[in-house]
Formats: structure tokens, sequence, C-alpha cells
């Protein structure tokens, strides 16, 4: 029997698939199956309906609204598509998958994530029972290892080295900790991970408990992810019932619990910790270190963090083996990486890559390139603490030590592309406003610091940029850089400082001749109407807020810019183009 399965990630539903599921499950006969899975990455195509007959994929059908269900669950009953051929994807689009490596994301959109089942379907389970039934600590600290595998979360250290750290620790209990606080802006990766996958989190967590002698296993993500912690609760609960959680885990003598613990929202939380002062109940502000963590940790006992994505990989590399993983991947960075990517893109969604392909493959190759026929500007990766990288280095080769010599990071994954209308000056002003109303306040670098920088930046886009404001930013991004206490003090200039470095002309625009090249900054820009092209036809006047357009009919008007307040009415219903921005 054929059978229809609805993604229903967070993407999938804010576009309609929980509709789309009830349109179908309502007109069902008894003529197909219905089920739901996470979300397969193709976020620009939500939502989506994969049909399945004899266990195989037989049609995806993509941006299917409610109604298209009747002629939709008329194609599954019959076994005719014809008549949906138009909600079949292409295989331009299909591409955006095919051209992709998937370790991290390997069951994300393929399996019913409420299901225990489908996850032991494909494997699942078999590395912690592969673990437990011959392997020493040490033997999976080897193969983890041997893997190469670095932290998702953004600073790239050896996994490794940080669990073999807390094993070798003095004290106990010991803690395994999940930072699933994902909160760059535009980063979706650990959400999509935990809400289509669940129990690959679990298992990957249930190895590092394992291998750091860790009883206890805590996931800290944000209380943004409803959905997530939703699935999560259901998957620790069947796993709990299967044996794979609590005492005496598959008759091996090893015990391990976990627990969920929603944090507040907090960006700084992100930060190891910051993470652990809010487990314990106090304001999530980050700790001097030393002592780090795996000596120091969750209430003042070694622990380990890591994040969702780092954990995601630890099944897989068990079961397949460290050499396997490390196979992919360039010297220095190995396996691969998850990108969430956004902005002006044509094909926005969860990309997973082997390290050593370049940004234009990520970007042109997967991505389709920009949108509406603009050209590329640049793209920030590494969220708020990342930088951006200009056209000109659209080949940088994406592993940990190319990134940063562009000024950028790797961070835990964000792209968010740009094309021509993008002004680099607002952009850097936009993550300052992030940075600042996130900081914590507990170091005075961070706290004044990037508040200085915002303000400064504000001014610039306002048109009352001052001679020296250049030199002004880059001093205070390097003292920001060098006094801040944690990484997102450290890392907060990096927006301004690359901008600066690679965008420099449009700073120097704004400040001396009061102009926004992208034209994106209302503040300096100024409205005003062709004669020869106007035909008196009224539009702009009728729909101007301001009422600062004058002129008679079929005659010529004229914009006064004294009393403009730039808000592009006129330019958008006038049907001659004589509306002109400067």
């Amino acid at each position: 029997m054929r059978k229809a399965v609805i993604g229903e990630g967070s993407c999938g539903l804010a576009a309609g698939a929980g509709k789309v599921y009830t349109a179908l499950e309502s007109l069902c006969s008894g003529g197909y199956q219905l089920g739901v899975t996470g979300c397969i990455g193709m976020c620009f195509l939500e939502p989506i309906v994969d049909v399945y007959e004899a266990g195989k994929l037989l049609k995806r059908l993509v941006r299917v609204s409610e109604k298209d269900a009747e002629r939709v669950s008329a194609a599954l009953t019959t076994g005719d598509f014809s008549a949906v051929e138009d909600l079949a994807i292409t295989a331009e689009d299909e591409s955006f998958l095919t051209k992709q490596t998937r370790i991290a994301l390997r069951h994300c959109g393929l399996i019913d994530p409420n299901d225990i089942d489908a996850y032991i379907a494909e494997g699942g389970y078999g590395a912690i029972a592969k673990v437990l039934g011959g392997m020493s600590p040490e033997d999976v600290i080897a193969e983890i290892k041997t893997s190469g595998l670095a932290g998702r979360g953004g600073a790239g250290f050896p996994t490794w080295f940080k669990w073999n750290a807390a094993r070798e620790a003095v004290g106990g209990p010991k803690y395994l900790i999940c930072n699933a606080d994902e909160g760059d802006p535009g980063a979706f990766m650990d959400r999509a991970v935990i809400e289509s996958d669940p129990h690959s989190l679990i298992e990957g967590m249930l190895i590092g408990a394992y291998a750091i002698g860790a009883a206890e296993m805590i996931v800290y993500v944000r209380a943004e992810y409803p959905l997530a912690i939703t699935r999560l609760t259901e998957a620790i609960r069947q796993a709990s019932e299967r044996g794979y959680l609590g005492e005496n885990i598959l008759g091996s003598g090893f015990s391990c619990t976990m627990r969920i613990k929603a944090g507040a929202g907090a960006f700084v939380c992100g930060e190891e910790t910051a993470l652990i002062e809010s487990l314990e109940g106090k304001r999530g502000m980050p700790r001097l270190k030393p002592p780090f963590p795996a000596q120091s940790g969750y209430w003042n006992k070694p622990s380990n963090i890591n994040n969702v994505e780092t954990f995601a990989n630890v099944a897989w590399i068990i079961a397949n083996g460290g050499a396997a993983f490390a196979a992919m991947g360039t010297e220095q960075s190995k396996g691969t990486k998850v990108f969430a990517l956004t902005g002006k893109i044509k094909r926005g969604g969860l990309v997973e890559i082997p390290m050593g392909k370049t940004v234009r493959e990520v970007i042109f190759d997967i991505g389709g390139g920009v949108r509406d026929g603009r050209k590329f500007k640049a793209v920030q990766t590494g969220g708020p603490s990342g930088g951006c990288i200009p056209e000109s280095l659209l080949d940088t080769v994406i592993d940990y030590k190319a990134l940063s010599a562009t000024g950028a990071i790797m961070g835990s994954g964000g792209m968010v592309v740009m094309d021509d209308s993008t002004c680099m000056v607002e952009m850097a002003r936009f993550f300052l406003k992030f940075t600042t109303n996130e900081s914590c306040g507990k170091c005075v670098p961070c706290r004044l610091g990037t508040k200085r920088l915002y303000e400064i930046l504000t001014r610039i886009v306002e048109g009352n940029g001052r001679e020296g404001d250049i030199a002004l930013l880059e001093e205070l991004c390097s003292a920001v850089k060098d006094g801040a206490l944690c990484g997102l003090g450290q890392t907060a200039p990096n927006p301004v400082l690359t901008t600066l470095r690679y965008f420099r002309e449009e700073y120097e625009a704004h400040i001396n001749e009061k102009k926004c090249p992208a034209g994106e900054c209302a503040a300096l820009l100024t409205y005003r109407i062709e004669a020869e092209k106007c035909k008196g036809c009224r539009q702009c006047a009728k729909n101007c807020p301001a009422q600062c357009i004058t002129g008679e009919a079929k005659k010529p008007h004229v914009i006064d810019s004294s009393k403009c307040i730039k808000c592009g009415s006129c330019k958008s219903v006038c049907r001659f183009g004589a509306v002109v921005v400067e």
C-alpha cells in the first residue's frame, strides 16, 4: 500500500504541513497510509509530501497546500500521479540533496521522529550496543580521536580531548551536557536534528557518557524550541522503556539517565560556563577559566559539554569506524559540517557537506545562487560572532583555519547570504545590536564596548558620521576583543572588522558623502520625481502619508524633501518609473 509521509519539522508546520496532513486524513478511505517525518532540509520547498511504495520513494511532492489535498489524495489512491505533476520536485531542486553528504542529518526527513522502531530499523542503538558489548571507555575515546571529530558548536576543539579530560578528572559524579542553546540569528541546525532524529542525539550522548564515566546526561535546549522539546521528551520516554536509558542498560552494568533543561533564551548561555551557571539556577554569566568544566563544571564536578551536531555524529563514527569519518574533509578539519543556508538565497535550508568544499559550491551549486536575479555581495558565517566573506573570497575552502583567515569563523554553521541591495554598514549594526542586547554585562569591555560600537554605527547609518569614526571603530573593536571575558565579547567585533576590511568604501561613502551605496539606509536617501517621465497621474500624491507631493493633474509632480519621510510609497505605486531614489 502506498504511504504519504508529510514533513512536520518547524519549517514544514509553519508552511502549513499540519493542515495538509489533516486534509489528507479526512479524505483517506483506506486507499493509502499517512505518516510524518521531520525536516529533510529543503525548507524552501515546504510543505513536502513523500510518497512511498514497498518501502521505496515513489514520488516527492513539494509546496503542497491544503487546496491540493483532493488531487493528491486521488493520486495516492489510484497510483496515477499525472494530475499532480506540477507539484513534483524538479531535478534542479532535487540536486540540493544529491550534492550533499549526510551523516549528522542522515535520518532527518526520512524516519518518523516519534517512533523508536523507525530509528532502530535504520541501525539505531546498534552503536551503543557495540560499545557496551566489548569496548572500553578508552577504546571509545581512541575511536573518536581517530575520527578527528571536532566540536561543531563553533570552537572546533577536539572532541576526544574534552572527553579524555573529563574521564581523567578526579572526583564525581560526572555529568555529560548537550548544548542545544542555538541562538545565532539564521541558525537552526540543532533544532532540526532534535525535531527530526532525537534518538541519534540520545545514542551519541550515551556513548559519550560511557566514555567519560557519567551517570547523568542533561540537554540544555532553549524554550523557544517547543517542538524539539516535545519530541525529545517522547524519545527519552521510549528509550527508557526499551532499556536504552536507566539502570543496567542492555544488561551491561552501565546506568545512565537523561533529562531536559529548557533555557530562557539568553544568547550568552551558548557559552559553556554561562550554560552551567544557568543549569544551577543562577543568572547565565560566564565563569573565569581555568578551571575548565572538565575539572570543575556543573555543581563544581567534572563535566563535558558538546553541542547537538557533535553528538549526532558519534553513533555513525562508532558504527562505521573513526577512519571512515576522517577520510572525509581536509587534513586539519575532518568529516562533514551542517550549515543553515538563509538570506537572499534561492534554495535555503540545511546543507551538510564534507569539509574542504568551497563557499562558492555551497551557495551556488547547492543553494542555487542569489534569488531575484540580483548580484551576490557577501555571506555572513558564524552568526553575530562571525564575519562576512566577500565575492572575491568565494573560493575559500570550508574548514576552521581557512575561514578564520578571512576574518570570519565557522561558528555553529549559520550562513546568511546577502545581495547587492544589502548595506554592509547596516548589516554590521544589526549584529552589534544583537550582541549588545545579549551581553550579560559581567565585563566592562563587552557591556560598554559593544554599546559604543552600536552607537557609532547607528550614527553613521543615520547620516551623522564624523571624520575619525572609522579609526574609532577599529580602536574599540581591538579593545573589546582583547578585554572581553568570554567568547561572545571576544568575537562581537567580527562583523564590524570584516565589513571594514572588505567594504571600507561603504563606510567612507556614508561618512564623507552622506550616501548609502546600497540604497538601504533611509536617512541617506533622497526621493525625487523626474519631470520628463511623470504623467501627472497623481497616484504618488494620493498614497503619500506625509502629503509632501504636489502637482496638477497630467503635469509633473514635485516631492518636498523637507517633509519626505522616505517610506517608499511613491516609488511603489508609480507605473512610469518617474520616482528616483538617490
